[in-house]
């Protein structure tokens, strides 16, 4: 009669979850005390220092954003906003990639472009507002194009930054391993320019949400903007700290992302490897 085989101990596999928890508790430790001094500082200002109407304080804002959470309003105007700022910026990305890695791998077209990339990028998106309402009228178009214009040359600049930073002995080992022209594009030259164009990107994020705060002020009837211009025409100010509250964390929450896809992509594809 044969013996069944002794159960493997089990507490390895039990201790593995929580020590996941304990190494990201390590981890965002900082970020959430760094949010608890600046709710301190924001109690301390509004209660003992200001003393005003005009400047809520932190419970204040909080019931107020959770009684426009249940009412579904809060929702509503995140909602339209991510929307506008997905959207646009996907697109300005789609646009902007591509004409970065060419700027980067050719010279005629650097030339070509570099003329209309340096005009156009220092002239802001907040002041093309009126151009984009008379071009797409009060609709969606003109948020969209909007960010899009506040998108597109950071990530061009930045893209065609991490081109022109590939060490040449990586092109040259490529071509000497019998690599085609299109490979090497594939395979050495894309891999080690998207740390770059994740940077660009995280940059003209900053830019996205810039650009639909203004556009939504102007024209629309729903967002984070409207929120902020209504609650200055009606002096409603616990709901522009809520809109303020909503910008700021969305805004970090994208950040991280970013901060997190860059950290991964430049380890794993580093220029200086």
């Amino acid at each position: 009669m044969s013996k069944s085989a002794p159960a493997l101990p089990t507490h390895n596999a039990r201790a593995l979850p929580i020590k996941r928890v304990s190494e990201t508790l390590l981890a965002i430790w900082p970020n959430i005390l760094g949010f608890a001094l600046l709710f301190a500082v924001w109690h301390i200002a509004s209660v003992y220092i200001v003393q005003s109407v005009l400047f809520p304080t932190p419970l204040a804002m909080l019931s107020k954003a959770v009684e426009l959470a249940k009412s579904g309003v809060l929702f509503e105007h995140i909602a339209a906003s991510l929307q506008r700022i997905v959207i646009g910026f996907t697109l300005g990305s789609m646009v902007a990639i591509p004409i970065g890695l060419a700027i980067g791998s050719f010279t005629i077209v650097r030339k070509l472009v570099e003329p209309w990339t340096e005009f156009l990028r220092f002239i802001p998106a907040v002041a093309m507002i009126t151009i984009a309402v008379i071009w797409f009228g009060i609709g969606e178009e003109s948020k969209i194009f909007l960010i899009i214009y506040a998108t597109i040359f950071i990530v061009i600049l930045n893209t065609a930054a991490g081109v022109s930073s590939i060490s040449p002995n990586k092109i040259r080992a490529a071509r000497a391993l019998g690599a085609r022209s299109w490979q090497i594009f594939f395979f050495v030259s894309l891999p080690a320019t998207i740390p770059y164009i994740l940077t660009g990107m995280r940059l003209a994020m900053g830019n996205s949400f810039t650009a639909i705060v203004t556009a939504e002020m102007v024209s629309a009837n729903e967002g984070l903007g409207v929120m902020l211009w209504n609650g200055r025409m009606f002096m409603q100010v616990e709901d522009i700290f809520v809109a303020l509250f909503c910008l700021g964390l969305l805004g970090f929450t994208v950040d991280r992302l970013f901060r997190w896809a860059i950290f991964k992509f430049a380890g794993r594809f580093s220029p200086t490897a």
